[in-house]
């Protein structure tokens, strides 16, 4: 596990978002680094994650970037590959993060499943928090999840992290990838919790542009990955 960075920003707010249902985590951190004033100041290498880079217009899209705005002193994690099977490397690779920037706190975002995909539903956000100060801020905000189960790199972190405060942000999603609108729920929790001042009005238009754009290259990655596997085959057969 390898951590570059060229920039350190003392005490941000950390946040994360790994693809799962309808790739919640990876369009909300999408949409902050293109509607905040970001900056890609590092990556996450990880020597399990699959050697596979998507291009995308004519530049390379990190597989783990980090990202910096300073406005907000917020430090964001867009992950466009699945963490499955690295779930505790990732989860110490943020811890270690949060460690060496004094992080003030870690925000995890991610879709959780829902029994009515309804397009014209409202969708429901719920959070969870290891912080009692910050649990008051949040019941304002979205309910709280009082009875679930926690997997992937999130889970591994309420497991992992002990002195950070930590907080959760999960919105209902449709499992068939992608659920901007649950996207934008997140968007809009994170919107008020952190007085972001991002207009919420275009917040479904912009979350499908980059819908289609994360398709398009989860897509390819996934092409690309059973290309590797059948050429594994190939020389094993």
């Amino acid at each position: 596990m390898e951590i570059k960075l060229s920039k350190k920003p003392k005490s941000p707010t950390i946040i994360e978002g790994f693809p799962g249902f309808g790739l919640v985590g990876t369009i909300a951190t999408e949409f902050l680094i293109e509607h905040l004033d970001t900056e890609m100041i590092g990556k996450i290498m990880i020597e399990d994650m699959p050697a596979i880079v998507a291009i995308h217009e004519n530049k390379v899209v990190q597989p783990l970037g980090v990202f910096y705005n300073k406005k907000y002193n917020l430090v964001i994690l867009h992950a466009i590959n699945s963490a499955q099977g690295m779930e505790w490397k990732m989860a110490e690779a943020i811890k270690k993060l949060a460690i060496d920037l004094e992080a003030k706190e870690i925000i995890c975002i991610e879709g959780v499943g829902t029994a009515v995909p309804s397009d014209n539903a409202e969708t429901q956000t719920f959070y969870f928090t290891n912080n009692k100060a910050r649990e008051k801020v949040f019941s304002n905000m979205a309910k709280p999840l009082k009875e679930g189960i926690i997997m992937g790199v999130t889970g591994a972190l309420l497991l992992r992290i002990e002195k950070t405060p930590l907080s959760c942000i999960f919105a209902e999603a449709r499992t068939e990838m992608p659920d901007s609108k649950a996207a934008a729920g997140i968007i809009k929790v994170l919107d008020k919790y952190l007085e972001l001042k991002l207009d919420p009005e275009p917040l479904m238009k912009q979350a499908e542009k980059f819908e289609e754009k994360l398709k398009t290259i989860l897509t390819k990655s996934k092409e690309a990955e059973e290309m590797s596997d059948k050429k594994k085959l190939s020389y094993v057969g």
